[in-house]
């Protein structure tokens, strides 16, 4: 679940601030699966940015797109994600248990040496069977070097330095990020993502500029608070240029 937070100390009426009509609605999950072998696992940041691209790639899809006589075989299951929760869960598989997934619709989305695939939303007690027997713990991951600073004309997806999340929750909290920043663009802005392939960063915010990200009127992720961390704890900025530059920034 993520909501979205304006310039001012206490949450705004978000796109998900008023979570009691969500929270009836029948939910459903994204899911991700990132492919982590024992001898060879991805780096942390490279895992964290291409799950944030396979959510953003599952949005663009033209199956996920539509309605009516131009609906995607995908659209309707991402409308009644998105009207309720909007929950992400990654889990990990190696071997066997990548080829499985694999071989179910969905797509899988590289990064520098990661491999993430997301599938179309399910119902949360509805899980295919190839992916629910995959754990979601076991995904921690660190970066051998660090990965340096982000492309200043790219988006940045912030994490709060003041969590300490899992490679999978971290994942799933940029993918969120990376969400809310889709749904703030025109439609010319976020073809011109698509069409650049999404390049994105994910980075850890300096402590000293979290607070102004938090305030700044960009789009915030606020957990709900189900696994790792606090209700309410706010896990990711979203920093796009076009984003900032309608601030003033």
């Amino acid at each position: 679940m993520s909501t979205q937070d304006t310039a001012q100390d206490t949450p705004s009426a978000g796109p998900f601030h008023d979570e009691s009509p969500r929270d009836e609605a029948p939910q459903y999950v994204l899911p991700l699966v990132v492919h982590i072998e024992k001898a060879e696992p991805p780096a942390r940041t490279d895992a964290l940015e291409t799950a944030a691209r396979a959510v953003l790639v599952m949005l663009s899809d033209e199956r996920s797109r539509g309605e009516g006589e131009n609906e995607g075989e995908w659209a309707r299951a991402v409308r009644d994600w998105q009207d309720a929760r909007i929950r992400k869960v990654v889990r990990r598989a190696r071997g066997a248990e990548w080829r499985k997934a694999s071989a179910l619709p969905g797509i899988t989305v590289t990064g520098k040496a990661a491999e993430v695939r997301v599938f179309p939303p399910v119902p949360l007690d509805g899980w295919p069977k190839e992916l629910a027997k995959l754990q979601v713990s076991g995904t921690d991951l660190d970066d051998p070097a660090d990965p340096g600073a982000p492309d200043p004309l790219a988006p940045v997806l912030w994490l709060n330095p003041e969590l300490g999340m899992s490679a999978g929750k971290a994942m799933a909290q940029a993918g969120h990020g990376a969400q809310l920043a889709w749904w703030e663009l025109t439609d010319a802005e976020r073809e011109a993502w698509r069409s650049g392939g999404f390049a994105l960063s994910v980075r850890v915010a300096e402590r000293a500029a979290w607070r102004e990200l938090t305030l700044s009127g960009l789009p915030v992720v606020r957990d709900a608070g189900f696994t790792e961390i606090a209700a309410g704890s706010c896990t990711v900025a979203a920093e796009h240029p076009g984003l900032r530059a309608r601030l003033g920034g």
